[in-house]
């Protein structure tokens, strides 16, 4: 089984696998781990400073301007949108690679989360006036019928396109960050360290817990927040729980890719009733372990074939 520090620690080494060919400035779809701080580890999520450029920004706003509609949301139930004083704002959505400059941002939306474009839904742009808000809410599904389309949403990529004089802040309740606690310990304890080029070194062990932390974001110009609404093991993480603050001064602009487990623009063309069910005994491990994104066309399936661990993935509804 793997050490406790193992997830963060292959967390880490991911977000310096990709190489940082260009920023925002130079828009494209790469990226700069260098401008990334993680901010919690339940649920996951990071900041990225100066995601999107000035310019990029400005055209954003300029795009969905003129579009905007009342802000809807998904119906438990029954999948539906509907209107809701839970969520005030106007919003809009922009078509997949509208132009050039949508088309690099969503490349560098792939890039970041490691994440397929195909997989993301079409760009949201949202308008928060004084007093709109978001209430405390999750963005994976309890429905039945949104998860035909591409599963769950495992990830939102939060860009914020204005700075907000006051107000208008995005925070997680719930949030925790990990504890780890190192002390000296037994040669039988769960990690020790042996004689290495010469040198005794002391026995050593660790304690994980994780503590409480109100994760509460501020809006900047051209930051962006990325944060995972399912576990590793693609199970649903009720950390996750977030909401948007009311603008008290000024406005908010902010834009919202969604990603899901699966493919969004090519669900599959199989049968949607088919049970919810796993096909090996192993694939709750193999969840656990990320296969269901290292290996998506087994675990998962295609647009034209059933995955065989469709349920440990939390692709259907059991």
């Amino acid at each position: 089984m793997a050490s406790p520090l193992a997830l963060p620690l292959l967390a880490a080494l991911a977000l310096c696998a990709t190489t940082a060919l260009t920023d925002a400035q130079g828009g494209g779809g790469f990226y700069d781990p260098a401008r990334v701080t993680q901010l919690s580890w339940r649920p996951r999520a990071f900041l990225y400073s100066g995601f999107l450029s000035d310019s990029e920004c400005d055209h954003l706003v300029n795009l969905a301007k003129g579009s905007m509609e009342k802000s809807m949301v998904a119906d438990n139930d029954s999948g539906k949108s509907v209107m809701s004083q839970v969520r005030t704002s106007s919003g809009t959505f922009l078509d997949k690679r509208q132009d050039e400059i949508v088309s690099g941002i969503e490349k560098r939306v792939a890039a970041w989360t490691f994440l397929p474009e195909e997989n993301a839904e079409s760009m949201q742009v949202l308008h928060y006036e004084i007093g709109q808000k978001y209430d405390a809410h999750f963005d994976y599904f309890h429905d039945k019928n949104n998860l035909k389309r591409g599963g769950h949403r495992i990830a939102t990529v939060l860009m914020y396109l204005t700075d907000v004089k006051k107000g208008g802040e995005t925070v997680f309740p719930n949030a925790e960050e990990l504890i780890v606690i190192w002390h000296v310990a037994s040669r039988e304890a769960i990690y020790s360290t042996r004689m290495k080029r010469g040198q005794i070194v002391q026995d050593l062990a660790w304690q994980v817990s994780f503590r409480l932390l109100h994760v509460k974001m501020k809006p900047k110009k051209g930051d962006a927040l990325l944060f995972f609404s399912l576990h590793v093991n693609a199970t649903t993480d009720t950390s996750s729980l977030h909401g948007s603050c009311p603008v008290i001064e000024g406005e908010k602009w902010s834009a919202t890719k969604w990603i899901h487990v699966r493919s969004f623009d090519n669900p599959p063309n199989v049968r949607t009733d088919a049970p919810c069910s796993d096909d090996n005994e192993l694939c709750s491990k193999w969840a656990a372990i990320g296969e269901c994104y290292k290996n998506p066309t087994y675990m998962v399936g295609t647009k034209d074939t059933l995955g065989f661990c469709r349920k440990s993935c939390g692709i259907c509804d059991a």
